[in-house]
């Protein structure tokens, strides 16, 4: 049974070995990946904030009263449509799960309207299945490494319908990508862009004044398009980036746990190998003395009693 048990053992500790090499080696790709991400959201988030400035300030520019429902305050009677970000893979700990609660939050404070749903991430696609609801639409395969073609896909997919007066608002709940350490889950009104009394202002407080060409409602129009299109792509890489932090955390705990794991089961194996070693110790003194106490020419003479003359009889 002992030599059984050293072979399970040995069997599990080298089971062990090779799922740390593979968390090991998921946990400095999801690493390398991080540096990657945070370099493109820094590349990007100027273009998204100069973009979304230049439409607030047309929209708050003299000469305004452009009547847009790209434009204005949210309707939360109104039907909504919502993009739901998630990851295409697992293993990064509760970076799906904490997205997905959180849009479970989000439908429960609607007051159970059936909202028009976009899916970015298999686990999103997959989940939102499971719980019955329709999908209008879904991206998959593009969250490791998203580009602006993506983006623009998925803005598409709501501006039909938007256009359409089929929906009213246009939410998005991803995930913010604020240090390699810390990232939360957010929602966001994409649709209608919020207008601020301040906006068009420069530093003294002044309007500033546009030369609009052909006119300020189409510019507007096409100007808040591209917005949803930035900000989704934005978006888009803060979930990339923030899925491959969780990635990298989640590997990095799995490694530490196998490491423990490993040096648990070597004790056991060790405990179990010196009782192994103990017991054929025991029985090679046992049968030794078995011998001994058999053997007529070793000391206690077997039970026999040796006379002077040489000849053996019984004690």
């Amino acid at each position: 049974m002992p030599a059984g048990e050293e072979r399970i053992l040995k069997r599990r500790i080298r089971s062990v070995q090779s799922t740390k090499k593979v968390t090991r080696a998921m946990e400095l790709i999801a690493t390398s990946r991080i540096a990657r991400s945070q370099a493109r959201i820094a590349g990007s988030r100027p273009y998204v904030d100069g973009l979304t400035t230049a439409a607030a300030d047309l929209a708050g520019a003299p000469g305004g009263g452009v009547e847009s429902r790209l434009l204005g305050e949210q309707d939360d009677k109104g039907r909504a449509a919502l993009i739901v970000v998630a990851a295409d893979r697992g293993l990064c700990g509760a970076y799906n799960s904490n997205v997905l609660r959180a849009t479970e939050r989000w439908a429960r404070a609607r007051g159970g309207q059936d909202p028009l749903l976009v899916a970015v991430g298999r686990k999103a696609e997959r989940y939102l299945r499971y719980r019955g609801h329709d999908i209008e639409h879904s991206v998959t395969g593009v969250t490791d490494k998203p580009v602006y073609a993506d983006a623009r896909e998925v803005a598409s997919a709501i501006l039909g319908p938007f256009d359409a007066e089929e929906v009213d608002s246009v939410t998005i709940i991803s995930t913010r990508f604020l240090s390699a350490g810390r990232q939360k889950v957010e929602e966001r009104t994409l649709i209608p862009l919020p207008t601020e009394e301040d906006a068009g202002r420069d530093e003294d407080g002044l309007r500033t004044d546009f030369e609009v060409e052909p006119d300020r409602e189409s510019l507007l129009e096409a100007l808040a398009r591209r917005v949803m299109e930035a900000q989704v792509y934005l978006a888009l890489l803060e979930a990339s980036a923030s899925e491959h932090a969780a990635r990298q955390r989640a590997m990095k705990a799995a490694s530490d746990n196998a490491d423990d794991l490993i040096k648990t089961l070597t004790r056991s194996m060790n405990r179990v190998r010196q009782e192994a070693i103990t017991t054929e110790i025991m029985e090679i003194v046992g049968g030794s003395e078995a011998l001994r106490q058999a053997d007529p020419s070793s000391d206690g003479g077997g039970g026999f009693e040796w006379n002077e003359s040489g000849q053996a009889r019984s004690a």
